[in-house]
C-alpha cells in the first residue's frame, strides 16, 4: 500500500476512528505524505498459526513466516522442542525471538528456573503473562496477588538478563472501585524493571488511548501487539490495515513508550496465512514521521 493510500485512508477513517482514539493521536496529512519511518523488523505472535505449529510443525511453520517477510517471531508454547531446537530453528531462518507467553501457573511454579534457562538458550528478552482466566479477576486483592508474583518472577529472571512483562486483553480496565487491575500492575511493579506489551487492539476494545498511557508511564511499553478492530458495535478482530486503528499516529509515538518490537497477531483468524500475508504487506508499506 502506498503512502497516499494510507493518507486517503486515514481522511476516510478518521470519523470512524475517532471513537476508538482521541484526536490528539491522528497525524496530520502533511505529516504523513512526508513520513519516511518505517517497522524494521516486522513480528509475529505465534500464537495466529497455533493449528500449522501443530499439525506442520515447528519447523516449516517458521520457515513459511520468515518466507512472508517475518523477522521476528514470540512463542506461545514450544510444542515440545528444547530450548537448543529452537534456537537453531530460528537462526536458520534468520529469526529471532525477543519474547515469550506464559501463564500465570508457570510463573508461580517451581519450575520457573528452568523455563527462565530455556528463554535464554533461545535468546528471549522478556517473559510475558499472557492471560488471566475469569477466577483470576475481578478485586483489587488478585491484581495485587499477580503483581507479587510478577516480582517475585523479575527477580528470578533478571539475574539471567531477562525482563518480565504483561500482556493485556480488556478486562483489565474494569473498574475496581477507583481503580483498575492494569493501574494496580502498572502502579505496583513501578521502579521494579517490569514492562508491559501493550495489545493495540484491546485497548481500542476497551476504549483506552495508549498515548495516554506511553505518556504517563514512558519507555514501559517495549512491545506492542498489532491487529485491527472492525470498530463498534462488533469490533470484530481484522487483519492489520482493513480496520478503525490510525497505526501511522500511533507509531509516530513510539519512542514515547519505548516500542521496540511489533507483533502482529489475530487470535482466530478464518485463514490465518491469509491473514498474516495481508497484514505483513500493510506494515511493510506503513510510513509514519
Amino acid at each position: 500500500m502506498t503512502d497516499r493510500r494510507d493518507f486517503l485512508r486515514v481522511l476516510g477513517a478518521s470519523a470512524v476512528a475517532g471513537a476508538l482514539w482521541p484526536k490528539t493521536v491522528f497525524a496530520s496529512g502533511a505529516d504523513l505524505l512526508t513520513a519516511t519511518a518505517s517497522i524494521p523488523r516486522i513480528g509475529v505472535q505465534l500464537y495466529t498459526v497455533r493449528g500449522a505449529m501443530q499439525k506442520d510443525g515447528v519447523e516449516v511453520t517458521l520457515a513459511r513466516l520468515a518466507q512472508l517477510g517475518f523477522r521476528e517471531v514470540e512463542f506461545a508454547g514450544y510444542y515440545g522442542r528444547t530450548g537448543a531446537q529452537i534456537r537453531d530453528t530460528l537462526k536458520a531462518n534468520g529469526l529471532t525471538s525477543p519474547s515469550t507467553h506464559v501463564s500465570l501457573e508457570q510463573l508461580k511454579s517451581p519450575e520457573f528456573p528452568a523455563l527462565v534457562e530455556t528463554a535464554a538458550t533461545i535468546g528471549h528478552k522478556w517473559i510475558n503473562l499472557a492471560f488471566l482466566v475469569p477466577n483470576d479477576r475481578g478485586s483489587a486483592e488478585k491484581y495485587n496477588a499477580h503483581a507479587d508474583v510478577m516480582l517475585a518472577a523479575q527477580a528470578i529472571a533478571s539475574k539471567s538478563g531477562i525482563t518480565i512483562a504483561y500482556h493485556n486483553h480488556d478486562f483489565e480496565f474494569d473498574k475496581l472501585g477507583d481503580t483498575d487491575g492494569y493501574e494496580i500492575l502498572l502502579d505496583r511493579t513501578k521502579d521494579s524493571g517490569i514492562q508491559f506489551e501493550m495489545d493495540l487492539y484491546w485497548m481500542s476494545v476497551a476504549g483506552k488511548d495508549p498515548v495516554a498511557y506511553w505518556t504517563r508511564f514512558p519507555g514501559r511499553f517495549p512491545m506492542v501487539h498489532v491487529k485491527d478492530n472492525a470498530g463498534p458495535p462488533s469490533n470484530d478482530m481484522r487483519p492489520v490495515g482493513s480496520g478503525t486503528i490510525n497505526w501511522a499516529a500511533l507509531f509516530e509515538q513510539r519512542k514515547l513508550g519505548g516500542i521496540q518490537h511489533f507483533y502482529v497477531e489475530h487470535d482466530n483468524p478464518a485463514d490465518p496465512w491469509a491473514s498474516l500475508t495481508s497484514s505483513v504487506a500493510y506494515l511493510k508499506a506503513l510510513r509514519f514521521t
